[in-house]
C-alpha cells in the first residue's frame, strides 16, 4: 500500500488517551418494606431502570403481583434472598432456641446464660397426661432454679475468695466478673424448659424453610412457634417510632387537618415484612416421614445394644472400614451412618461400624429412606452433606454445645437430648462447697425425666426432655473443612471462654495433631492446662 501523506497543516490540539470514567453510586437503602426491596432489586434484572428509579415506581400491590408470579408460579426462589426480615422471638425454652438456631443461613443472638440471671425468666411448662406428672415437672424444675441459685451465690463467694481485687478495677466491675464466671458454673443446673429469648435477622427464603422445619417438628412448642414466625410474618410489624409519630401527627393537626390525614396515611401505616413470601410455608412432610421412617430403621439396625464409651472428642476417619469387605463405599456408608445418627444415642463410630457389616443393600436401603419422601422443592436433607475431611463425633454438656453450636459454617447433625451419658461437673463445684447439692439435683432430675418420659400421653417423650439440666451431655456430630477446624480451636480455646467448649476445642486440636502432625503447628490454640485469670473477660 502506498502512504497516504496528509497536507493539512498541523493543530496544536492534545489527544486524548483516556476514555470518561463511569459515575459509580454507591448508597445504603432504608425505611423500604423488605419485600418492596426485594422487587427493587430483583428488578436489576429485568429493567434498566436505577434502584432510586424501582423504588419510587413500585407500591406494595405490584410488588405482591410480581411476587406471586416470579416467586410462586415461576419458581424464581432466590428473589426471596433479597428480602431480609428481623423478628424478636420472646419467652420460649432454651429447648426451643436450639432447634431455632439450628439454621445455618441466619444471624441471630440469644439471651446469655453468662451475663444474666435465668432465675428471674421463668419457664415453659408441656402439657402432661395427669395432674400427678405435672407436679412432678414442676417440683422438678424448681428444685433444678433452687440449686442454681444456691450454686451461683456460693461459687460466687468462692471465686471473690480466691480472686482479690486489683486496686485498679472499680468494684462493681469486679463483682460482675466474678459473678459471670460464678454463672458459668451454675448454668449446668438450668432445665432445658428455662424461658430465654433470641433476635434474628433472616432473607424470606430461609424463613420459609425454617417455618416448615419448626412446623414438622416433635415438640408442640416448637410446631407453635413456626406458626407465631409465620404469623408475624404476613401481621403488622412493631414500629419502635409509633409513639413519637402519633405525637407528630397530632400536633400537625392542630394546624392542618388535612395534611395531618396525609402525615398519619403516611407515617403511621402499617408494614407487614413478608405478606407474600412466607404465607405458603407449611410443615414439611418429607422431613416428618422421613424422621418416623429413619428412628425405625436405626432401631431396627441396632437392636437395643449397649452404648459403647466414647471420648470427648472422636475425630473419624475412613480408613476405619474393614477393607476386607468389597463392598465397603466410604460415602455411602458416611450417608447411611449419617442419616441414622440423629436418630438414636450411638456414636458415630458404633453405628458406622454395625452399617459396614450390615452389607451394602441394607446400606442402600437406609439411603432410599433419606430420599423416598423428598418433594419437587424440597432440600437434600443436611445428613446428605458429605465428603468433609474433619468429621468430629463430639459428646458433651448441652450447655457448652449451645456456645458450639453457633458455628453454622459446618455441619451439624445433632443427636436428641437424653440422659443416657451423664452429666459434667464442673471442678469449682467442689471447691466450693456444694457438690452434693449439685450432684442431687441432677439425680432427681434424671430420676423425673425417666418417669415422666413413662408416664403416657401424647409427646410424653418430648415433654420430659424440658426437665433435662444442660449439665447433661448430647452428642453431635460435626463436620467441616481444615481451615473451620482451625477457626474453632483457635476461637474456643481462648481464656476468656467456658471451660467446657474449651476443653472440646483443644481435644479437637489434639486430634488433629495426632493425625496431622505437620498440620499442627498451623492452629494457634491456648493451652487449656493453663491457669486462668478469672479477671479478664
Amino acid at each position: 500500500m502506498s502512504e497516504v501523506i496528509s497536507t493539512e497543516p498541523a493543530t496544536a490540539r492534545p489527544v486524548s488517551t483516556s476514555t470518561p470514567e463511569p459515575s459509580v453510586e454507591v448508597f445504603a437503602v432504608y425505611g423500604v418494606e423488605p419485600e418492596i426491596q426485594a422487587y427493587a432489586m430483583a428488578k436489576y434484572s429485568r429493567s434498566s431502570l436505577s434502584m432510586k428509579e424501582s423504588l419510587k415506581e413500585i407500591t406494595a400491590q405490584r410488588a405482591e403481583k410480581f411476587l406471586n408470579t416470579f416467586y410462586f408460579q415461576y419458581g424464581h426462589r432466590s428473589i426471596a434472598d433479597l428480602a431480609h426480615i428481623a423478628l424478636a422471638i420472646e419467652r420460649l425454652s432454651i429447648l426451643a432456641a436450639i432447634v431455632v438456631a439450628d439454621e445455618q443461613r441466619w444471624d441471630g443472638q440469644e439471651r446469655s446464660t453468662r451475663y444474666q440471671d435465668f432465675r428471674k425468666s421463668g419457664y415453659y411448662t408441656p402439657s402432661f397426661a395427669d395432674v400427678s406428672s405435672r407436679t412432678l415437672y414442676r417440683e422438678t424444675i424448681e428444685s433444678l432454679f433452687t440449686t442454681y441459685e444456691k450454686v451461683s451465690q456460693r461459687t460466687f463467694e468462692y471465686l471473690g475468695g480466691i480472686t482479690p481485687r486489683p486496686a485498679e478495677m472499680k468494684p462493681d466491675f469486679y463483682q460482675r466478673t466474678l459473678r459471670a464466671r460464678a454463672f458459668d458454673i451454675s448454668r449446668y443446673l438450668l432445665p432445658l424448659s428455662t424461658n430465654t429469648s433470641l433476635g434474628e435477622i433472616v432473607n424470606a427464603r430461609t424463613l420459609e424453610s425454617q417455618v416448615a422445619h419448626l412446623l414438622a417438628q416433635p415438640h408442640k412448642e416448637v410446631r407453635d412457634l413456626g406458626a407465631r414466625l409465620k404469623q408475624a410474618a404476613v401481621s403488622p410489624a412493631y414500629n419502635p417510632n409509633e409513639e413519637s409519630l402519633r405525637a407528630l401527627v397530632a400536633e400537625i393537626r392542630t394546624v392542618s387537618p388535612e395534611i395531618a390525614d396525609r402525615a398519619e396515611r403516611e407515617l403511621l401505616r402499617e408494614v407487614r415484612v413478608a405478606p407474600t413470601l412466607v404465607k405458603y410455608a407449611d410443615p414439611n412432610l418429607y422431613e416428618i416421614e422421613t424422621r418416623r421412617e429413619l428412628q425405625q430403621a436405626a432401631s431396627q439396625l441396632m437392636q437395643d445394644a449397649a452404648i459403647e464409651p466414647a471420648p470427648l472428642v472422636d475425630l473419624l476417619d475412613d480408613d476405619l472400614l474393614d477393607n476386607d469387605l468389597i463392598d465397603n463405599d466410604p460415602l455411602e456408608i458416611e450417608l447411611a451412618a449419617t442419616l441414622l445418627y440423629a436418630h438414636c444415642h450411638y456414636s458415630y463410630r458404633q453405628l458406622r461400624k454395625t452399617i459396614e457389616a450390615a452389607g451394602e443393600a441394607r446400606r442402600r436401603e437406609i439411603i432410599d429412606l433419606g430420599l423416598r419422601h423428598r418433594g419437587p422443592h424440597d432440600e437434600l436433607l443436611r445428613a446428605f452433606s458429605a465428603g468433609q475431611q474433619f468429621r468430629f463425633d463430639i459428646l458433651m454438656d448441652i450447655g457448652g454445645f449451645r456456645d458450639m453450636h453457633r458455628h453454622r459454617r459446618c455441619i451439624q447433625i445433632m443427636q436428641d437430648f437424653s440422659t443416657v451419658h451423664g452429666f459434667d461437673t464442673p471442678p469449682e463445684v467442689e471447691a466450693a462447697g456444694v457438690r452434693s447439692d449439685y450432684e442431687s439435683a441432677m439425680q432427681r432430675a434424671a430420676a423425673a425425666v425417666e418417669k415422666l418420659a413413662e408416664s403416657g400421653g401424647e409427646e410424653a417423650a418430648q415433654n420430659a426432655q424440658y426437665a433435662i439440666p444442660l449439665a447433661f451431655r448430647k452428642r453431635t456430630l460435626f463436620k467441616m473443612d481444615f481451615a473451620e477446624a482451625v477457626y474453632i480451636s483457635e476461637l474456643r480455646t481462648t481464656p476468656a471462654g467456658h471451660a467446657s467448649y474449651r476443653n472440646v476445642a483443644y481435644a479437637m486440636y489434639e486430634a488433629v495433631a495426632a493425625k496431622y502432625p505437620a498440620l499442627a503447628k498451623y492452629f494457634r490454640v491456648h493451652d487449656v492446662r493453663e491457669p486462668v485469670d478469672l479477671l479478664k473477660r
